[in-house]
């Protein structure tokens, strides 16, 4: 759970120094816009760490352009959902496949009533178990998802960088 908090907490930390980054002209400021996309740039011909900022600057708003990805608010995007995972009913299948399989045993043992509340109670268990993991499944996905996202950006903002006379890692 602290991981999961501390992960957002960094994202949006990021999210905030990205959009710092952008909004101040300073070289300081602009040195890290390749830092923070995770790029790392080389003046291959020679360029002024001024001119590096200003191309930086200038390639981040073309590759935003080019694939209508803004990092910032992607990096934003949670991709966590909150609540408990309850997603597609997976616990009350869960019990009423229990309270039938309960049903069948509880009637040679003698109490078909018995042993279908004690088979909706572990079919229930299994559904939430199922739950838990169409969850964790879901949020992987979206995670991947986010990932592909940046990283087509990076893609754009290196072949423009590239453009531009640097070498792009």
């Amino acid at each position: 759970m602290k991981c999961r908090f501390r992960k957002r907490r960094m994202i949006m930390a990021g999210a905030a120094l990205a959009t710092l980054l952008l909004s101040l002209g300073g070289a300081e400021a602009q040195q890290s816009i390749s830092s923070s996309l995770g790029v790392l740039v080389y003046p291959a011909k020679g360029q002024q760490s001024q001119q590096q900022n200003m191309d930086e600057g200038e390639c981040y708003t073309w590759a935003k352009q080019q694939t209508g990805i803004d990092p910032v608010a992607v990096a934003g995007t949670p991709t966590q959902q909150s609540g408990p995972a309850v997603g597609g009913g997976e616990r009350v299948a869960g019990a009423a496949r229990g309270a039938v399989g309960g049903v069948a045993i509880g009637a040679i043992a003698g109490d078909a009533g018995e042993g279908a509340a004690i088979g909706a109670v572990a079919g229930a268990m299994l559904g939430g178990r199922q739950a838990r993991k169409n969850k964790a499944a879901k949020e992987q996905q979206a995670q991947q998802a986010k990932s592909s996202t940046l990283q087509h950006f990076n893609k754009a903002f290196a072949v423009c960088m590239e453009g531009r006379g640097y070498t792009v890692k």
